[in-house]
């Protein structure tokens, strides 16, 4: 009876101790010399921080950025109606239709660089290597401005943002993709073709589903990103949110700063409601399917690069 009501309570024990040894590999405890050095650090670094924003709001409200006048545009209805609503309304648009096309372009690209055959493999592998390789901001400038010398079309500014938007950031939703079907274990799909099932019905009965929960947080944190990015349209005069709050505004009530932190705190606000949604996404597909692979990364996120996003597994 002794052994048996001991050797429950060893356990947790055992498993407290080698966590503490997985954590001790990963990030060496600090003494207390070490212990000491860090919190007068935080203690500097948060009265540098301080100090730092007391000066900015010092030198605003030198400028008169502060004052109740260059804030009360902002408490008019017609403000809101005329200027920062339409253009909310155009970066919403041009995300929401962005994001419709690019999403199917980086599961066929993706799935594309996975195919047995060599130039459907290479083809995909060049459009999105190509894709990836180019600034946004040039895509849009050629979309905008080649379209018309080249082929003599009509570009507008929201085509030129979208089809930009597209472009690149379905090139790097493929690359997501392909990272999420390899984070499958291999021997799924060994074990799907030993039972008869052609390669095209494991990818889409056995990898797919899986891989979409995996995928879910880089895809959504992509979106973000393709929202953001709407804000490059500014350059080629597309009346979006930032077109509103950077130039419209601040030429009619002369306040630039006001009106850039109002526009920041809506993209914010957007944004955070986006990531938001995409955590209960992420939860609610991982309580209806189980999947042996861990959430993958973005490819330009630190965590791919250091795990090495993309490359296939062994």
């Amino acid at each position: 009876m002794t052994a048996v009501t001991t050797e429950p309570a060893r356990r947790p024990a055992r498993g407290r101790a080698e966590s503490s040894e997985r954590v001790s590999v990963l990030y060496d405890i600090p003494g207390p010399k070490a212990r000491i050095r860090n919190n007068v650090l935080t203690v500097l670094v948060i009265v540098a921080a301080l100090f730092a924003v007391y000066v900015m709001v010092t030198k605003l409200d030198e400028k008169n950025q502060l004052s109740a006048e260059m804030w009360t545009p902002f408490l008019r209805g017609d403000v809101w109606l005329n200027l920062i609503l339409p253009g909310l309304l155009n970066t919403l648009s041009a995300a929401a239709v962005a994001a419709v096309i690019a999403v199917p372009f980086g599961f066929v690209f993706g799935i594309g660089r996975l195919s047995e055959r060599a130039w459907i493999r290479l083809a995909a592998g060049a459009v999105v290597e190509f894709f990836r390789a180019i600034p946004l901001l040039i895509m849009i400038f050629a979309v905008m401005f080649g379209g018309s010398a080249v082929f003599g079309l009509t570009v507008t500014p929201f085509a030129a943002v979208v089809v930009g938007l597209v472009l690149y950031n379905g090139s790097v939703l493929a690359e997501i993709v392909r990272a999420g079907i390899l984070s499958i274990p291999r021997g799924q799909r060994e074990a799907a073709l030993a039972v008869g099932l052609r390669p095209g019905q494991v990818m889409r009965m056995i990898l797919l589903p899986q891989a979409v929960t995996v995928m879910m947080p880089a895809i959504v944190a992509q979106l973000v990103v393709l929202l953001k990015d709407t804000a490059l349209g500014f350059i080629v005069s597309f009346e979006d949110l930032l077109n509103a709050g950077a130039r419209v505004l601040p030429s009619n009530f002369n306040n630039i700063i006001p009106a850039v932190i109002v526009i920041a705190i809506i993209y914010i606000i957007i944004n955070v409601l986006v990531g938001t949604v995409a955590t209960w996404l992420e939860m609610r597909s991982r309580r209806s399917r189980k999947t042996a692979a861990q959430p993958i990364a973005r490819p330009d996120s630190p965590t791919a690069v250091e795990g090495g996003l993309g490359n296939p597994a062994p």
